[in-house]
């Protein structure tokens, strides 16, 4: 054990020093029994790109299937079996849409506390090498952050599908955690601030309608998270990246605007691939870009030359 946290704390420490390195997203997958079987070779050609870990900003099954146990077990081995660092947001469809009757009629709550107890039960990434997490304090052990060079990187629970109810006002589990996602954000920036860094990118999987919210029309569910990103972008003099999937429309632009429709320049949107375009994201921090970032695409499987 005590070799293990040696050599952690030697690849922690050497990730930390890096000006340069790579990330990989991905999203919205497996979606069938072919991902499925595709998706431990894309973990493997991740790995051998050398990126310091893998993000999958949720949705770990198709919305039809159901939430059992052994679905999220077989999830679980799939993440922890990565080589490289894997760090996991939840969506939608393994626990807010879980009351279906095709999913199994669970109470979407539970699910997400069996969710909990596999994949943020410490402090620590999945995968065969880890990365320390520092996590929310309270009762949302998945939202967590953790930096990397001039980068911090932050996870937030905010899901697709309608998270805030049929009926006009919200429902109670989103006036429970939709503070707690604010509060995460606004703190993240602070610590980003005060740390003078570089950049910093925010892992969830929902997509908030950024088109709509630039023309007063966010999302209800969505609002007050888009409102207090663009205040907090405003007030960043790095760069920041919002990672998210739910579309299932592989891009990479710029529509967050300011309150008078000017484009946000120092603002990206990245959503990942989603089925059925199975593929995966890898990001590139590098000091001696003004943009900090670039991104580069990789449909699976990998196209011939």
């Amino acid at each position: 054990m005590k070799i293990w946290l040696t050599a952690l704390l030697l690849v922690m420490s050497g990730l930390t020093r890096a000006a340069t390195f790579s990330f990989a997203l991905i999203g919205d997958v497996p979606y069938s029994d072919y991902e499925r079987h595709q998706l431990p070779q894309m973990l493997a050609t991740m790995a051998e790109h050398n990126v310091a870990f893998v993000a999958h900003i949720g949705d770990i099954k198709r919305g039809s299937d159901r939430c059992d146990d052994s679905l999220f077990a077989d999830r679980y081995q799939l993440f922890e079996s990565s080589g490289v660092p894997f760090v996991f947001v939840p969506g939608d469809n393994e626990w807010t849409d879980c009351d279906r009757l095709s999913n199994g009629a669970y109470d979407p709550l539970e699910r997400l506390g069996k969710l909990r107890s596999l994949f943020w039960k410490d402090g620590f990434s999945l995968g065969q090498r880890k990365l320390h997490l520092e996590q929310q304090p309270g009762d949302y052990p998945e939202h967590a952050r953790f930096r990397i060079g001039p980068v911090l990187f932050v996870t937030l629970n905010i899901p697709g599908g309608n998270n805030y109810g049929l009926a006009p006002e919200p429902n109670p589990e989103f006036l429970a955690r939709n503070p707690l996602v604010i509060r995460w954000l606004k703190e993240s920036f602070a610590l980003a601030r005060h740390e003078k860094l570089a950049g910093i990118v925010l892992l969830f999987q929902a997509d908030p309608a950024f088109k709509h919210f630039s023309q007063g029309l966010g999302h209800r569910a969505y609002r007050e998270f888009q409102e207090s990103l663009r205040h907090e972008t405003l007030n960043f003099t790095g760069q920041v990246v919002a990672v998210h999937g739910d579309s299932h429309i592989s891009r990479i632009d710029q529509p967050l605007r300011d309150t008078k429709g000017k484009t946000i320049s120092n603002f990206v949107r990245v959503e990942t691939f989603g089925y059925p375009m199975m593929g995966w994201t890898r990001g590139v921090v590098d000091t001696d870009l003004p943009s900090l970032f670039r991104f580069e695409t990789n449909p699976w499987p990998p196209r011939q030359p």
